[in-house]
């Protein structure tokens, strides 16, 4: 079938062209010149479903690629889809087949030093995969903190905080005021409760966030000197339009300042994880180099 027909086919009636690339091979028969017209032990000739010069996809290709558990509007979708993508990479590979001038022994020394370590990936994958020890203890984060602070420098201000947004008209402002600032356990759950109920955005863990962060969508967030408002203010409520902003710092970081500690602990755990990576493939390397050698399993020839 010609490559504009197909696709004419596959616009106005993608229905009739899905149907057509999943009709059954025993619907198929092949008539050929005999005494009955007809010869059932001729196999079905492979029905074409697109052409990209003098390559072709058949319906055969597309077995397996539709998974049986989605929609039939979404197997459509796939199926056309991958034609498309089948299309494109054939006319490319056509044109740079007719544009570069390749050692074809060159290129299949690429294929098979990809495919080498592409088998190499996978068999670190899976040994790593097998002995990687997940668990890190909290001295072992701390010796790495310590060992390398130069590399925790902060790129941006960080803050301790409680910070809550209220709408104006949100009831019992006098005695929100009195729990925002205490520092009772009991109190603080009260102040909890009440943001459930009036707040638009609160936090009130005691946890390291980017000061930029808080600020967005404040008026603060118009305050040039940053490292100033920081230094000069615990506490600081505005307002706008339609809000209430109460902040307390009860804790901050300047940005070139040393990270703390808290701050950078997720990136500690996934370095130290990275490192016992690389070394379980080194060790997987050694230890194969080893086994080899003492069994005697390569020499190397010389004159």
């Amino acid at each position: 079938m010609p490559l504009t027909i197909l696709f004419d086919n596959l616009r106005n009636n993608i229905f009739v062209i899905f149907g057509l690339i999943f009709i059954s091979s025993c619907d198929l028969i092949n008539f050929k010149e005999g005494d009955t017209g007809i010869n059932f032990n001729d196999s079905p000739k492979p029905q074409p479903v697109a052409r990209a010069h003098d390559q072709f996809l058949y319906r055969t290709d597309l077995e397996g690629l539709v998974p049986p558990e989605i929609s039939k509007s979404d197997s459509i979708n796939l199926v056309e889809r991958y034609i498309n993508s089948w299309i494109n990479k054939q006319l490319v590979i056509s044109e740079a087949s007719d544009k570069l001038v390749l050692d074809e022994a060159e290129i299949e020394r690429k294929v098979l030093d990809y495919r080498y370590a592409l088998l190499i990936h996978e068999y670190q994958k899976l040994y790593i995969n097998d002995n990687l020890e997940t668990e890190i203890s909290d001295q072992e984060i701390n010796t790495y903190y310590r060992n390398n602070l130069d590399n925790f420098e902060l790129r941006q201000h960080i803050i301790k905080c409680r910070f809550v947004k209220l709408p104006l008209e949100a009831p019992k402002l006098s005695i929100f005021r009195r729990l925002f600032q205490s520092n009772d356990e009991k109190q603080l759950e009260e102040l909890r409760s009440y943001c459930y109920q009036y707040s638009t955005n609160f936090h009130l863990d005691s946890t390291w966030v980017n000061f930029d962060e808080v600020l967005e969508n404040t008026p603060m967030v118009t305050i040039e000197n940053k490292v100033h408002f920081l230094r000069n203010n615990r506490y600081y409520e505005t307002r706008d339009d339609v809000y209430h902003y109460f902040l307390k710092i009860s804790d901050y970081k300047i940005s070139e300042e040393t990270s703390p500690l808290e701050w950078v602990r997720d990136d500690i755990q996934k370095i130290i994880i990275n490192k016992r990576k690389v070394k379980l493939a080194k060790e997987l390397e050694e230890g194969i180099y080893s086994r080899a050698l003492k069994n005697e399993d390569f020499e190397i020839f010389t004159d």
